[in-house]
């Protein structure tokens, strides 16, 4: 069997996501009530530090949805925070060893104008699906879901009513009757896919609209990881390839700046001489440009120890490190680290 490597997580602070947890071999993962009220607190104990804000979840038998955004710590953290802590004293209780979950929690980045009045929706009737209750009065009253909150059923301070029922209108009586009818519109639909994934399918809604843009010729943007339009999918990746570009930044030695002059001055054909001489011939003026912004931006250089190595004032590297993106800054971090360039995806 061929293991294909896994996609780096988009783990990002104020990014919605959907996140899904399940149990080994599709096992158990919540034996009964106490199970999942020592869930819930632990959950209720990540919203009150401020880890996360929490929008929607239900408990289903052998896995769990989550809608929520990071915040103090990131999703991981979070997530090995809470579902350690579960095992063990889940294990614990029930007098068994070894793994619980099914390899890491799935997470899927979610556009929020889109679909998070529909995510809710879709976690929040999970039980209604599953047979676990058996019709819309029965979910209100169900403590294992975010839904009872929403409607005013269960007081839960810790879960973020406000922001979900602002959706539905400005006065709460009135958002939560239309909550409701929200609610009970979907409760006849099954289960949809696009709701528990990303990817070009799911974001699109189905095949006969990948079909279409196909007819069209038409490219969009996709990611297996994000649920979202083709812009959305684009600027979340963007803002992926430069933490990692930072994260690759912290975790490696500093090049000096000598080594770093020579790189550019090679990548746009110039000389360090004239690179360090306040030449304003036009090639120079890009090389200086460049070489201020990716030692000042990439590098974490200070303006004042660029500008002494180029002989120029700290004003002319601060308005260099404030031009535009240099669109070759991948090639020349892999010029300048000596190495193959970095698969950001």
């Amino acid at each position: 069997m061929i293991h294909m490597p896994r996609s780096a997580r988009i783990d990002a602070p104020g990014v919605l996501q959907h996140v899904i947890g399940r149990g080994i071999e599709k096992r158990p993962i919540f034996r009964d009530n106490k199970d999942r009220d020592d869930f819930i607190t632990r959950l209720a104990n990540l919203a009150n530090i401020g880890s996360v804000d929490i929008y929607a979840w239900a408990l289903m038998p052998n896995h769990f949805h989550l809608l929520c955004k990071s915040k103090l710590h990131s999703l991981s953290e979070s997530m090995h925070r809470l579902l350690t802590g579960y095992v063990v004293h889940f294990n614990k209780r029930h007098r068994r060893h070894g793994h619980l979950f099914q390899n890491r929690f799935k997470s899927i980045v979610c556009q929020e104008d889109r679909y998070l009045k529909e995510l809710v929706r879709y976690i929040h009737l999970n039980p209604l699906r599953a047979g676990q209750v058996n019709d819309i009065v029965e979910l209100g009253a169900c403590p294992y879901t975010g839904h009872s909150a929403l409607t005013g059923k269960v007081d839960r301070p810790w879960q973020d009513t406000r922001s979900v029922l602002a959706l539905f209108g400005r006065r709460r009586p009135d958002a939560r009757r239309a909550y409701d009818e929200f609610i009970a519109a979907g409760a006849g639909s099954g289960r949809k896919a696009e709701w528990v994934g990303g990817g070009l399918v799911r974001s699109l809604g189905g095949w006969s609209e990948v079909r279409a843009l196909r007819r069209r010729k038409a490219r969009p943007a996709c990611d297996l990881r994000i649920l979202g339009d083709e812009d959305f999918v684009a600027a979340t990746v963007a803002r992926m390839e430069e933490r990692l570009r930072q994260n690759l930044r912290l975790s490696r030695p500093k090049p000096d700046i000598g080594s770093v002059c020579r790189h550019i001055s090679d990548a746009y054909d110039v000389s360090t001489g004239e690179l360090c001489s306040g030449s304003r011939r036009r090639p120079v003026v890009t090389a200086r440009n460049v070489l201020a912004w990716v030692a000042v931006r990439e590098l974490g250089y200070s303006g004042a120890d660029v500008a002494r190595h180029l002989g120029v004032s700290t004003s002319c590297i601060t308005r260099s490190v404030a031009s535009a993106y240099p669109p070759d800054v991948g090639d020349l971090m892999t010029r300048i680290y000596g190495d193959s360039p970095v698969n950001f995806l």
